[in-house]
Parts: structure tokens; sequence; C-alpha cells
């Protein structure tokens, strides 16, 4: 996709896995002791899922899942405006985080002709968004043992 980040007004692109593609299933890890709770706040609906995903480098950030630590799919309760992701069994350190707001469930952040988001989506630190995915490291946060919380205020444009 990395054609589209040239041409793209807004080159956001985020994927979601499915529950049993993520790139390491929580039961076959040993245990870390470190918890990421992500709390995602300001959705405009309870339509869908909220994907998270983590990257420990900026090989691939924002967009390449393939290349995200880990990432998956949140359900959102009926009637709800925030959700919280966690991710358990984390090794402490540093990790850049991005939410997208999958309200039609396609596993991808949407967007119109001209590019520009048509599905919310949100970083750790909440840093002004431009034209771009803001850099990786300005998406940083450090996760500590025994748990970490960070909160995502979603963003619509």
């Amino acid at each position: 996709m990395k054609t589209l980040r040239s041409i793209a007004l807004f080159p956001v692109v985020l994927a979601l896995a499915l529950p049993s593609t993520v790139a390491t299933p929580q039961a076959a890890q040993p245990a870390q002791g470190c918890t990421l709770r992500i709390h995602v706040e300001g959705l405009r609906n309870s339509t869908g899922v909220v994907g998270t995903t983590i990257f420990t480098s900026a090989d691939g950030w924002p967009e390449n899942n393939d290349k995200a630590f880990r990432h998956g799919p949140t359900a959102i309760e009926a009637g709800e405006y925030q959700v919280t992701a966690a991710w358990e069994n984390l090794p402490p350190g540093d990790y850049a985080v991005a939410v997208i707001h999958d309200e039609n469930k396609n596993h991808k952040l949407d967007r119109n002709m001209i590019g520009w988001p048509k599905e919310g989506f949100g970083f750790a630190n909440n840093p002004h968004v431009g034209l771009s995915a803001p850099a990786f490291k300005e998406a940083l946060i450090h996760v500590a043992c025994p748990a970490t919380e960070t909160s995502i205020h979603m963003q619509y444009k």
C-alpha cells in the first residue's frame, strides 16, 4: 500500500486481522506479566469494532499489520461510545499504538475518493493529525508491569 502514501492526502491505512490471525496467539505466549489497556473514547456510534495495532519499531508504521507486534479487533457494546482493548503478556518496553473505528467490519480504514478517512482513527498520546499519520515516535508509550493504561480520543475528519 506504499503507493497510496504518495497520492493520498491522508495516508493512514490500517487493516484489522480477524481474531484468529493475530500475530501471536495469547495462549501460546509465555507469561510476561505486563498488560496494556487502551481506553478508546469519543466513538461516534457503537457500530462495528475498534481495531488496535501496536508496533515496536517504525518499520511498517502505522499501516502494515504484517510488521505490527500485535493487532486485532475489540467489540463495542451496544449503546456505548467508548471501549477498552487489553493486550496482556507484553514484555515491558516502548510501543506505538494506532486505533481505528471499523464501523463496517471490513478490516480496514475506509476512505473517500480523495483519500480522506471516512471512519475514525486515533493514536497514543493523541498527537495532532493533519494530512498524514503522526511519526512513530509521537505515538510511543512506555509499557511497564504490571499494567499500563492509555487513553486515545477517536478523531473523525
